[in-house]
């Protein structure tokens, strides 16, 4: 697939919202965790992982840490990431 999602066997998914109206409203950290993501996650989906994380008592950075991670193994997951 060509285009800004790259080549990713992950599965694509439309979205019934807009995304840039979501992502404006992300806290800062998360806003600058996910202009520099790998992947191409949605503000939906990360706002849920982070409200998840921060629920459970994590600092801002622990969030981070935790959102990183997950991605991490969303790398690890897709069979056209280049190690």
């Amino acid at each position: 697939m060509s285009g800004n999602l790259g080549s990713t066997s992950l599965r694509k998914r439309r979205r019934t919202t807009n995304p840039m109206r979501t992502y404006d409203t992300l806290p800062q950290p998360l806003r600058l965790w996910l202009a520099n993501a790998a992947l191409p996650w949605s503000p939906k989906s990360c706002k849920r992982l982070w409200d998840k994380a921060r629920k459970a008592g994590l600092s801002a950075e622990d969030a981070i840490r935790s959102l990183t991670a997950t991605e991490k193994r969303m790398l690890a997951r897709d069979k056209f990431h280049l190690s």
